[in-house]
């Protein structure tokens, strides 16, 4: 019993040596290098997606519908702090539009005259309409209608900055908007297309009888030369010449030029002279007003709940400035109406003077806005 005893102390003691001697570190064998051991203290690092839920960045996604000076559009937003919102959007402007009229002019004067008594009296444009009407059959009227209607449309991106902790409803805001230079435009209407076509016939004769050109190229109709000389169909009358000469050319004259306008053949224009716009090549004349199509935008806005009690709906209004650049007023033939040309009259002057006037593009939108999240 002794010996019995004795071997089963032994195997105890032998038992609880070993957890212990496994709990021991291994041995490194001498000249051999150890491993550093990575990750003793926690790391300080926070990942970006909880930095930015922890500060309220894109944590939310508002949807919006707006309408205003700069069109109707539509806009996301979402907040990159505890006081800035970045907002995208695109606006597009109704094609709605509003009709000009320019007059016709003969010889760089209108085509009506009046004595002293302001009775009418017969004027150059007069005469001309009748050769005209009994010529072609064509009517020349002493105007012309043209329909304009904007063409803007811009993508956005804009900056909230909210100053108050405690007063959200106010905020300022810095951008831009982006889009096509031209930004409206303007054409004949479909009826004046008659007088348009009639004014380049009696410009096409005018040339020729200043350069005492035969009327009609009767060759090139496959007239023969013994039927031109024998009913002398070359031979015009000098005082009919003269007569269509002392008419003038007829046009739309527009004021008169600030400086000289040249191009790759040099002066095309003098200083003063009549700025005297006639029908393009297609027969039709074309006005188009263009700026500069990056914008910057500087403005304000206050907002609140559009429904009581509930912070999803919100509507806003926004107050604001484009900075657009010097604008332009582009006719089919590249004069800029309203950088070169100035004394303009009438409707159309009207219409330079209030593009003119505008340095700077006014900007009041209405926002209504849901967050989706």
């Amino acid at each position: 019993m002794l010996f019995l005893g004795a071997m089963v102390g032994l195997s105890l003691g032998t038992w609880a040596q070993e957890p212990q001697a496994a709990l021991q570190a291994p041995q490194v064998p001498q000249g051999e290098a150890t491993l550093p051991v990575l990750n003793e203290k926690p790391s300080e690092y926070i990942p970006v997606f909880q930095y930015w839920k922890e500060n309220n960045v894109f944590q939310h996604l508002d949807l919006s519908v707006t309408a205003g000076t700069t069109g109707i559009g539509i806009e996301a937003s979402s907040p990159i702090g505890e006081y800035l919102q970045l907002r995208a959007g695109y606006d597009f402007m109704p094609r709605f539009t509003a009709k000009m009229k320019f007059d016709i002019t003969i010889g760089g004067k209108p085509a009506h005259q009046y004595d002293a008594q302001g009775n009418p009296v017969e004027s150059a444009f007069d005469k001309m309409q009748r050769m005209m009407l009994g010529f072609s059959g064509y009517e020349v009227e002493d105007h012309v209608d043209m329909i304009g209607k904007p063409t803007m449309n811009n993508f956005k991106l804009l900056l909230d900055f909210f100053p108050f902790k405690t007063n959200k409803h106010w905020h300022f805001t810095a951008g831009f908007y982006w889009g096509p230079s031209q930004f409206a435009m303007a054409d004949n209407t479909t009826e004046a297309m008659t007088s348009l076509l009639a004014v380049g016939i009696y410009n096409r004769i005018y040339e020729r009888a200043q350069n005492n050109f035969p009327l009609m190229e009767w060759e090139d109709m496959g007239i023969s030369d013994e039927i031109i000389d024998k009913y002398h169909l070359n031979f015009i009358p000098t005082e009919l010449y003269q007569q269509i000469v002392s008419y003038g050319r007829l046009g739309f004259t527009l004021g008169t030029f600030k400086h000289e306008v040249v191009d790759n053949d040099g002066v095309v224009h003098k200083a003063g002279e009549r700025y005297n716009m006639e029908p393009g090549d297609d027969g039709m004349i074309h006005v188009r007003a263009k700026s500069n199509p990056f914008k910057p935008y500087v403005g304000f806005g206050y907002g609140g709940n559009l429904v009581k009690g509930r912070d999803d709906w919100k509507i806003c209004f926004d107050a604001g400035v484009w900075f657009w650049g010097r604008t332009k007023l582009y006719t089919h033939d590249g004069i800029d109406l309203i950088n070169d040309v100035e004394n303009i009259g009438g409707q159309v002057g009207d219409y330079v003077d209030l593009f003119k006037a505008f340095k700077v593009y006014p900007v009041l939108n209405l926002r209504i806005t849901k967050r989706l999240f």
